[in-house]
């Protein structure tokens, strides 16, 4: 899957952002600031891993050549940090290319103005040229998003540590410090911060898209300090001790879900993003007090089996971008605009991360589940396509094969199904984009161990 998806991009799109596999083009998009070749960058460490080693050959190539940084246009800055930063990491650190690092470097340049403001939480856009930056226009009264300034830890820590500049750590550090002061209702983080005041501008709070990897780089920057970032740590066992507390619920049919909260009133539904959420619990109880970790093995199984039911009760057995708890439905799509499956990785992610954990054959069973799936209903002639509405089984594609497919979907599925030294849990972090970065005990000569 992974060499087809590949091949089709070099062959239709290469340099372009994604592939559209049914018209046989490229696309670029407006999220990068005029940077290209986001499937390839994406990729690298996929293809490293899986030893296509041509098509990573290949893939290095086009970065060594083709890979220009002096654009000019408005990028998301979680985008281009999760994506081509985090992906040019991971590229080096299984490679030792210095390539990867140099690009990597100088791209984390570009993003720093976005952090000129009155409290240091940067903004959410940036024109990569001029520097300047300012916060999406949907975003609630100039706002900046908690997903988005909150998941920038863990590559910026890598940054200064291969850079020797400590500004982007600094950076970093002070988002923490911000989010330290301000009050938490019911000891959980909206949303939307404004960057200007330092308070919370809308009491929206969600474990999926604008909230979800905020709360996973905290509980991934402990475990990539060799657990020595304690504060880290608290702020994870805190968060998620509210979450429990007020968003956990368990539906008629017995089903446990994370609702979304606004202002105090419970949103009875689970995005697709908030399937990663599985996985994340999963991984914390590791390193629970003793009476809590079986708790939250518990919790994180039932979760993700949740997701799972999402899948399994589509047509297609791919699961909807959302899916509700009310009115007798229970993890289903019931709003035609929430129908759509774009690639997305976050139910895999948690299989894998379970079946690390606990070896349950089940996790291997529902991966495999969705592979099948995938292959029927998303494969098409020139690659990997999302579809419109989970619950036909003959789907209207969408004509774009996501980066992160090639980075997230295949990867997890990819380990999986793999040996568990294979980019051990123990030895590396995935960032949000499933790229692995090296946990600190291991002073990182050493290849890491793939073949």
């Amino acid at each position: 899957m992974m060499k087809f998806a590949w091949d089709n991009y070099k062959q239709y799109a290469l340099g372009k952002n994604e592939l559209r596999p049914l018209t046989k083009n490229g696309h670029i998009g407006n999220m990068f600031g005029g940077l290209r070749g986001a499937t390839v960058v994406d990729a690298l460490d996929t293809l490293y891993i899986m030893e296509l080693e041509e098509e990573f050959q290949e893939a290095k190539k086009w970065v060594e050549r083709s890979f220009d940084l002096n654009v000019n246009g408005e990028a998301s800055l979680f985008e281009v940090n999760i994506r081509y930063i985090g992906g040019l990491l991971a590229a080096y650190y299984l490679t030792g290319e210095e390539v990867f690092k140099s690009k990597a470097l100088e791209l984390g340049e570009k993003l720093l103005p976005a952090f000129n403001t009155p409290t240091g939480i940067p903004r959410g856009v940036i024109n990569l040229g001029s520097g300047m930056s300012w916060s999406w226009g949907w975003a609630s009264a100039g706002s900046s998003i908690l997903a988005e300034f909150g998941t920038l830890h863990l590559e910026f820590l890598h940054l200064s540590e291969l850079s020797g500049n400590p500004v982007f750590a600094e950076k970093v550090t002070n988002i923490r410090k911000v989010l330290n002061r301000v009050e938490k209702p019911q000891g959980l983080y909206p949303n939307f911060l404004s960057p200007v005041t330092g308070n919370w501008v809308q009491h929206h709070v969600s474990i999926g898209g604008l909230g979800d990897s905020f709360y996973e780089y905290l509980i991934k920057s402990w475990l990539m300090s060799d657990k020595k970032d304690s504060e880290a740590k608290k702020m994870y066992d805190d968060a998620l001790e509210a979450i429990e507390k007020h968003l956990v619920k368990k539906s008629a049919g017995g089903l446990t879900y994370i609702a979304e909260w606004r202002g105090g009133v419970l949103d009875h539904k689970m995005g697709h993003l908030a399937c990663f959420s599985g996985g994340m619990i999963a991984l914390g109880a590791e390193h629970a007090g003793e009476g809590r970790k079986q708790h939250y093995m518990d919790l994180a199984a039932e979760i993700t089996n949740t997701c799972h039911e999402s899948y399994a009760r589509s047509d297609t057995k791919l699961g909807p971008e959302a899916f509700r708890f009310d009115t007798g439905t229970e993890a289903m799509a019931t709003r035609l605009s929430e129908r759509y499956y774009i690639l997305r990785p976050e139910v895999v992610e948690s299989y894998m991360y379970m079946w690390r954990l606990t070896h349950d054959p089940k996790y291997r069973q529902w991966g495999w589940e969705a592979v099948k799936a995938l292959e029927k209903h998303c494969r098409v002639e020139a690659g990997f396509s999302g579809i419109r509405d989970v619950y036909t089984t003959t789907p209207t594609h969408d004509n774009m094969q996501q980066s992160f497919f090639l980075a997230e979907t295949l990867k997890y599925l990819y380990l999986l199904f793999c040996e568990d030294d294979v980019l051990s849990l123990d030895d590396w972090v995935f960032n949000t984009e499933a790229h692995p970065l090296p946990v600190n005990h291991t002073n990182f000569k050493a290849k890491a161990n793939v073949q």
